[in-house]
C-alpha cells in the first residue's frame, strides 16, 4: 500500500490518520520520545531490576553495570525529539551465560489485544526505533510474552559510531502461544545491552523458549563508559515503519499516570499522634490497585491558622481499605505538635508516588 493511502477497513491512511484527519493509538510503545521521566527528573539511576524513564524499565542479572539517565551525556537528539533514554556502562565487564541487561517496555494487553497474536489471525509489526552507540557492530533485542516462553529474538547493525540511525524491524505475528489481552503484560519488547547464550537464540523466527536478546550480539555492558541512546521507539501494525506517532504531552503522561504517578499536591487532616491522612483521587484510573512505590522524602504541610509542620523523618504508608485504582488513602507521620482535626495543606517537599506497573 503507498505511503499516505487509505486503509478502507479501518478507515486509516498507512500512517495512521484516521479519514476524519485524526490520529489513533498507532504507537502500542508508550513514552516512546521518552519525554516522560516521573520518578527521577532527569537525574542518573543505577537500576537494579527497576524502571527508570516512564514505562521503561531495566533489567540486570548482576548489579552496578550500567546507569540510566534521560538525555545522558548531553548530545543533541535526532531531528524531531527532544529526549532519549541513555545507558551508560559502568565497568568492563565480561558476561557469562546466564547473564542479561536489558531495557524493556511491557505493554498491557488491552493495547495490542487487536493484533490475534495466538491465533492464526496474528498480525504483523513493525518495530523502528532511533539509536547511536559508542560501539558498532550487531546489536540485539526480543519481542515476547509475559510468560517469556515465545521470544522472537531481532538484530539490527549500529554503523557508525555517535552517529543517530534509525532502524526497523518487522516481525510476523505469533499464531501459538498465550497472549494476554487485558490488563496484564500482552507484549514485552526488549533491547539487550548484553545478554548471555542461555537467554540468547537465533534471530529471525518464533522460538518457545526464555530469549532475551539474539545470538552473536554487541554487549554494551561489556565495554567500560560505552553508550547507548534510543528515542522514537515505535512498534505499529503492519509491514512497514511510519512517521512516529507524536502525542501531546498531556496524553502521554496520562497514558503513563495508568502505571506510575508522583502527587505533590492533597489536603489532609491532623490526625492526632505526629500523623496525618489525606484522600487523593488519581488523575486517571490505575492499571490495578496501586502500592506506595517508596517512603515520600520530608514533607512540610501547613494549618492556615496556626502555623506549618516539617516532618522529623520521611514517612508513608497506604492505611488498609483505601487504595483502589481511583483513589488511595495515604498516611505520613513523624510530625510534632500537630492539633487533632486540623485541616492541612501540602506546602512542600517529598511526592507520593503510586504504582500499578505491569
Amino acid at each position: 500500500m503507498p505511503y499516505g493511502t487509505v486503509n478502507a477497513d479501518k478507515m486509516t491512511t498507512s500512517d495512521g490518520v484516521s479519514s476524519s484527519g485524526l490520529y489513533g493509538f498507532k504507537n502500542r510503545i508508550l513514552n516512546g520520545q521518552m519525554v516522560i521521566d516521573q520518578r527521577n527528573a532527569g537525574a542518573s539511576v543505577t537500576p537494579n531490576g527497576t524502571y527508570t524513564l516512564d514505562r521503561w524499565a531495566a533489567f540486570n542479572s548482576q548489579s552496578s553495570k550500567f546507569t540510566v539517565q534521560q538525555n545522558a551525556g548531553s548530545v543533541t537528539p535526532p531531528v524531531g525529539f527532544t529526549n532519549y533514554l541513555g545507558v551508560t556502562s559502568s565497568s568492563a565487564y565480561s558476561v557469562v551465560a546466564s547473564d542479561y541487561f536489558m531495557l524493556a517496555q511491557r505493554i498491557e494487553g488491552y493495547n495490542v489485544a487487536d493484533l490475534n497474536w495466538g491465533s492464526a489471525n496474528a498480525k504483523t509489526v513493525t518495530l523502528s526505533f532511533w539509536v547511536r552507540s559508542s560501539l558498532t557492530g550487531t546489536f540485539g533485542g526480543v519481542l515476547t510474552n509475559s510468560a517469556n516462553n515465545r521470544s522472537y529474538p531481532f538484530t539490527y547493525t549500529i554503523s557508525a559510531a555517535n552517529t543517530w540511525e534509525q532502524k526497523s524491524v518487522t516481525i510476523a505475528g505469533d499464531t501459538t502461544g498465550t497472549w494476554l489481552t487485558t490488563n496484564g503484560s500482552g507484549l514485552e519488547v526488549y533491547f539487550g545491552l548484553g545478554v548471555g547464550s542461555t537467554y540468547s537464540g537465533t534471530a529471525g523466527a518464533w522460538a518457545g523458549s526464555t530469549f532475551y536478546s539474539a545470538t552473536g550480539a554487541t554487549s554494551v555492558v561489556g565495554t567500560n563508559g560505552a553508550t547507548f541512546y534510543i528515542t522514537g521507539v515505535q512498534l505499529e501494525k503492519g509491514s512497514t515503519a511510519t512517521s512516529f506517532d507524536y502525542r501531546p504531552y498531556t496524553t502521554e503522561l496520562q497514558l503513563c499516570q495508568r502505571y506510575f504517578v508522583s502527587l505533590q499536591e492533597g489536603i489532609w487532616t491532623a490526625n492526632g499522634s505526629g500523623t496525618a491522612t489525606a484522600g487523593i483521587y488519581m488523575p486517571v484510573t490505575m492499571r490495578a490497585t496501586p502500592t506506595l512505590y517508596a517512603t515520600p522524602a520530608v514533607m512540610t504541610i501547613w494549618d492556615p491558622q496556626i502555623t506549618s509542620y516539617t516532618q522529623s523523618s520521611a514517612s508513608g504508608s497506604l492505611p488498609l481499605g483505601g487504595p483502589s485504582k481511583d483513589f488511595v488513602i495515604v498516611q505520613s507521620g513523624n510530625f510534632s505538635g500537630m492539633n487533632t482535626g486540623r485541616t492541612l495543606f501540602w506546602q512542600s517537599g517529598g511526592s507520593i508516588q503510586l504504582g500499578a506497573e505491569l
